[in-house]
């Protein structure tokens, strides 16, 4: 079984270093990659076959996540009649590990005839594509990680980084934040914390609510029933308008160290005594995940949800949502 493993650090080592390698091989075409994209009034086409289409489709998919539009074209297909999804105003990004791939180097003149910008990406920077590419980068690696030094291992993840790192750069460029990201994940976990809020998913209705002079075995009872693991504490002595006012909340660590610290006396007092005031809020317009980040700096499961006014209008709880 030792064995076994050593083969896959090696794999990742082998992997990793591949990664690393590219560091001092970046050059002005990286960045001149980075600027034909930025200024792209069209569209970005990502071309490879084998394992570097599978590569590309990866880069296009990524691309266009992060704003900028982009697809995947099988060189293949361009010969029996896709070529016509390239148009003026796009750029293309031609991948092949060693440069010399037949079903590309075919491609090119198509390209050329239409004054369509390549970024060339191989491992041999004397190669036809790199020579016939408007920009190269060049992602040659020392070795395969596979024992037999010949399947596509090193060298795939070092095309892929280089596609991350165009992506990356990108995002810096155009200034890209989570809520443009947002617009292109609306669905699943992301599209979900990024878009939703806290008004689509607080409970809002039964809410288990107690006043400082509720009996503490009293407010267990409505935390119970409740089946949020808490009860809102809520004034209406110190509210102008009717409603209450949220002065603090008994949960279930509260009870524990009430236990802990009054025992058998815990049951004569009354929230107020054991109550954590001034609990942390958000508001109905607030993100899910905003409401994720205070939830995790401060260690804690439910947040009360409040109007403008500071009126209670709901409770959200980590446990129903994320």
């Amino acid at each position: 079984m030792q064995d076994i493993k050593s083969y896959a650090v090696r794999c990742f080592q082998d992997e990793a270093q591949a990664i690393l390698d590219l560091i001092p091989r970046l050059d002005d075409n990286f960045a001149k990659a980075v600027e034909m994209i930025f200024n792209c009034k069209g569209k970005v086409i990502v071309t490879g076959v084998g394992k570097s289409g599978h590569v590309g489709e990866k880069m296009a998919s990524t691309l266009a996540s992060l704003g900028t539009p982009s697809f995947f074209l099988n060189p293949l297909d361009a010969f029996h009649g896709d070529l016509g999804m390239i148009s003026e105003g796009d750029v293309v990004i031609s991948i092949s590990y060693s440069g010399y791939t037949d079903e590309l180097l075919r491609f090119i003149p198509l390209l050329m005839e239409r004054n369509i910008p390549i970024i060339g990406i191989t491992g041999n920077k004397n190669s036809l594509l790199a020579q016939y590419s408007s920009c190269h980068l060049d992602i040659q690696v020392d070795h395969e990680a596979d024992p037999l030094n010949l399947a596509p291992t090193s060298s795939t993840m070092a095309t892929m980084a280089m596609g991350d790192a165009l992506a990356c750069a990108l995002v810096k460029m155009r200034n890209f934040k989570a809520n443009d990201f947002a617009q292109f994940h609306p669905g699943g976990s992301l599209g979900k914390r990024l878009l939703s809020h806290a008004r689509d998913y607080m409970v809002k209705d039964n809410l288990p609510i107690v006043t400082p002079d509720t009996k503490v075995f009293d407010a267990i009872i409505t935390a119970s029933n409740g089946k949020l693991g808490l009860a809102i504490v809520i004034d209406g002595k110190n509210s102008n308008s009717g409603k209450g006012v949220l002065v603090g909340i008994i949960t279930d660590g509260d009870v524990r160290r009430a236990v802990q610290k009054y025992q058998n006396k815990m049951f004569e007092l009354t929230v107020k005594d054991i109550m954590t005031p001034n609990p942390k809020t958000v508001r109905p317009e607030t993100t899910l995940n905003e409401v994720d980040k205070i939830l995790r700096k401060y260690n804690i499961h439910a947040l009360v949800v409040t109007d403008k006014d500071g009126g209670v209008v709901g409770i959200i709880d980590s446990f129903r949502v994320f």
